[in-house]
């Protein structure tokens, strides 16, 4: 597969014993993906080195994000854009104003992305439809990407870090997992995992019996974290890495199912909404030396782990999936130049 290199890899492994020492459970480790570029980390670099690595060959000079103003994925594309060289662009629709969501926005226009506002998110498909007309701008060939990257291409991005995780457990840089913890959001990231950890079972890497039972904490609403949906991403990704080697490596829809749980109860009043079970989380976190928590998506993940850890004596690995480099910012002339609604949307936060 074409591929662009962005991250540093590996990611660490590394034990929370203050984590697991606090809440009295399982030991804990987390995966640090956060650490995964000092330009921006974060689980999206690994699912943008596939899909710009496959922008690239196909002759695409331009790369567009869609989603919500404050998406880690946008803002992941827009940062990571120049590295592999291609120009940036947000297609993005409002959400729930928050801190974290406004810091993102931020950090986005820093790179000077081109930017296109849809009202509300029924108007996606259109926008996106309207970005992929070949010659709509003169010189341009674009890849729209999926709210996400959602997409068996994106989720190749995570099957390669499952591998990763495998090769560590290989090498005794932490136990096998009895299971991993993760947000999912666009389900692209916990697709991907599942594949890879199943695929690292297969090739007797890591995981001799069986991989890890994967717990992916909803972040966003049914029905785009729907068990049967991110399975059946899971799936696809499979079967073009069943292409990909000749039918050597096979993996079932129903392998993948089993090994999925999804954990509701976290999600709170919606999509981009604060829960008091996050916040702290995050505090007990920061407090312990974790990875950074924003209180709006990986927070929820973290007030889940508590609750697993607390209620088992084996192995919980955290995927830590928020970004650890500190933003760029936008100064006033950039804000100054966006869409009206945009602009009343960081004024409600500011």
């Amino acid at each position: 597969m074409p591929w662009a290199n962005l991250g540093n890899w590996p990611t660490p492994v590394e034990p929370l014993e203050q984590l697991s020492k606090d809440i009295g459970g399982g030991d804990i480790w987390v995966k640090r993906e956060d650490r995964s570029s000092p330009i921006y980390g974060g689980n999206k670099v690994r699912t943008l080195e596939a899909i710009m690595g496959e922008a690239r060959a196909n002759g695409c000079d331009t790369i567009w994000a869609t989603g919500a103003y404050g998406s880690n994925h946008a803002v992941a594309s827009v940062l990571h854009a120049q590295s592999a060289g291609l120009r940036p662009g947000i297609a993005l629709f409002p959400q729930p104003p928050s801190r974290p969501a406004r810091a993102n926005l931020l950090a986005m226009l820093s790179a000077h992305p081109a930017i296109v506002n849809i009202p509300n998110v029924v108007g996606l498909p259109l926008v996106m439809a309207y970005l992929r007309r070949p010659g709509r701008t003169a010189g341009a060939k674009p890849h729209v990407m999926a709210p996400g990257a959602a997409s068996p291409e994106g989720a190749f991005g995570a099957m390669s870090a499952a591998l990763e995780l495998a090769e560590q457990v290989d090498a005794k840089q932490c136990p096998v997992p009895h299971q991993l913890v993760v947000a999912v959001g666009s389900a692209c990231t916990t697709a991907g995992l599942l594949v890879g950890l199943h695929l690292a079972a297969e090739l007797g890497i890591g995981f001799v019996r069986r991989p890890p039972k994967v717990m992916a904490v909803r972040v966003t609403p049914w029905p785009i974290t729907s068990p049967p949906r991110i399975a059946q991403l899971a799936y696809r990704t499979a079967q073009r890495l069943e292409r990909l080697t000749g039918g050597r490596i096979r993996i079932g829809y129903r392998q993948l199912r089993d090994s999925l749980r999804l954990i509701r109860d976290d999600f709170g009043a919606g999509y981009g909404k604060v829960t008091a079970r996050g916040v702290r989380a995050a505090a007990a976190f920061r407090r312990a030396g974790g990875p950074p928590l924003d209180i709006v998506y990986s927070a929820k993940s973290g007030a889940a782990l508590l609750d697993l850890a607390r209620a088992t004596s084996a192995p919980i690995l955290y995927w830590a999936t928020k970004s650890s480099a500190p933003l760029p910012r936008a100064v006033a002339a950039e804000v100054a130049q966006l869409p009206r609604q945009m602009r009343r949307w960081l004024g409600d936060i500011a």
